[in-house]
């Protein structure tokens, strides 16, 4: 199976990138120069008054050994789960007890110093060794584990919760704490991967406070699960900003969302990679509209779902059918392909979405399809021929790599001779035999007459950036565009 965690890019300031430099400077420049070490000084100011308002701000974005730990050691390191042993909080409290009694042993032996330049080389001298510890046995941790593990027992890190304890005690914090925050809890995809990425491990998804924050003093504000959450619902925000952003967010599309549980009546195989997976039901409350996704829940410990597009539906609304493509050391296809089996009862949740839920007002609509972002397309497309609507033209433009890729042809095909309101055009990229179109969707879209059109995208995140960035080139306006990344 593959790793739970995953590597991302934790790298979005330059500083972040860079200022290793300073700990690889003091922790071995100062084994000849130790006044060197005199520059941790401010670092263990700062750290302690950042903290008073901001929590652990400064290891997810300001510690110099935080840049070590994400830059140099992050790409090497094994990336693998942290024992409980160093994240428990005896190690943590035992670790700053003996660190700063050792500390502050060695500050009263130079004390006798004072006045002497001996004294000062002495002082860079303590910190320089700390660095140099830090460091190494740091750096050890990371690579045997994950290159975070160090700020789990960290002394400043203790320090800095110490110090947010009492600066949320005198109201410090109050007006400057920014914390992970959902717009809406409602629209998270319960998939895990704001833990997935977590530098600290951290479990974000499921600890959601009543104003939607991420309340665990843990958390080193790296925005790290910002960057890579699936449903874009996360943002760094402090207290007063999350109550505006959770009262401004629609729950339009997320407001059916519910729990039921399902069986699995049908595995259908659609190619070496993807299978379609038939889900039955008897719950009655559920309504949903195609363009929508659901949840299908992976696993218990911890509760993990991935989201699916609703690739089909019968008319009785009591089965939901979704085409699953299995990833490369994907972590829930992989649990998907080789645990579920017909007959197998699986919780589900939703439906959820509304960014592919299609305008029946508009003119014209146009589909734009990128591998397995076909899924979606296959029910929107059988509910405008079956039904009907005021729509004049609507175009599906599927692109594939190869021509044996593409996923329900046969459908599609039978689609276009069904309606004369209904054109399909699929274009190729790597395939010299494929006589139709070749190319990638752009180059299809570019030679579209698109005004008046609402456009609505699904597939690789390549494909919908850059088909996004010629639409508006195009001067399409971003409110007639609607996408989904697969």
């Amino acid at each position: 199976m593959s790793n739970f965690y995953i590597k991302t890019n934790r790298i979005f300031t330059s500083w972040r990138k860079y200022a290793w430099i300073f700990t690889l400077t003091v922790a071995f420049g100062g084994l000849w120069y130790p006044m060197l070490g005199l520059m941790v000084i401010p670092v263990m100011l700062g750290l302690t008054s950042v903290s008073l308002f901001k929590g652990r701000y400064w290891c997810g974005n300001i510690c110099p050994h935080g840049s070590m730990f994400d830059s140099l050691l992050y790409p090497i390191t094994a990336n693998r789960k942290i024992p409980k042993f160093f994240k428990s909080k005896i190690l943590g409290i035992g670790f700053f007890i003996f660190f700063f009694y050792r500390f502050i042993g060695k500050l009263i032996m130079v004390s006798t110093k004072w006045g002497t330049m001996v004294f000062w080389e002495k002082l860079g001298f303590i910190f320089v060794a700390s660095y140099l510890m830090v460091t190494v046995v740091g750096g050890v941790v990371s690579l045997l584990f994950s290159s975070r593990t160090w700020c789990n027992f960290c002394p400043m890190g203790t320090i800095q919760k110490f110090s947010y304890k009492l600066g949320k005690t005198l109201g410090l914090a109050k007006n400057t704490d920014a914390k992970i925050t959902a717009s809406r809890t409602e629209m998270c995809h319960s998939c895990g991967k704001c833990s997935r990425v977590c530098p600290m491990q951290l479990t974000p998804y499921d600890q959601f406070s009543e104003e939607n924050q991420f309340d665990s003093e843990n958390c080193i504000r790296c925005s790290t699960c910002v960057e890579n959450c699936p449903a874009g619902i996360l943002t760094l925000s402090k207290l007063d900003e999350a109550r505006e952003i959770k009262e401004n967010t629609s729950l339009r599309g997320y407001d059916t969302r519910k729990p039921f549980m399902s069986t699995i009546k049908e595995i259908n195989r659609i190619n070496d990679l993807t299978n379609e997976y038939v889900f039955q039901f008897e719950d009655d409350g559920i309504v949903y509209e195609p363009g929508q996704f659901i949840l299908v829940k992976i696993q218990d410990n911890p509760e993990m779902y991935r989201a699916y597009s609703i690739a089909g539906f019968d008319s009785d609304k009591k089965t939901v059918t979704i085409g699953i493509k299995k990833m490369d050391k994907g972590y829930g296809t992989g649990i998907i392909f080789d645990s579920f089996k017909e007959g197998d009862e699986v919780k589900l949740q939703g439906p959820m979405g509304h960014e592919l839920i299609v305008d029946k007002t508009a003119k014209e609509v146009v589909f734009v399809a990128g591998g397995i972002g076909i899924t979606p397309f296959r029910a929107m497309v059988k509910d405008l021929v079956e039904n009907g609507s005021d729509i004049e033209k609507f175009t599906l433009v599927y692109g594939a790599n190869k021509e044996n890729e593409f996923m329900f042809d046969d459908e599609f095909n039978k689609f276009a001779e069904e309606s004369e309101k209904f054109e399909y055009v699929k274009v190729v990229a790597f395939d010299e035999k494929y006589k139709g179109h070749k190319g990638f969707v752009t180059d299809v879209l570019k030679n579209m007459d698109l005004v008046d059109n609402k456009i609505y995208m699904c597939g690789p995140p390549p494909m919908t950036k850059a088909a996004e960035k010629l639409l508006m080139d195009m001067n399409i306006p971003s409110v007639d565009i609607q996408y989904e990344s697969a």
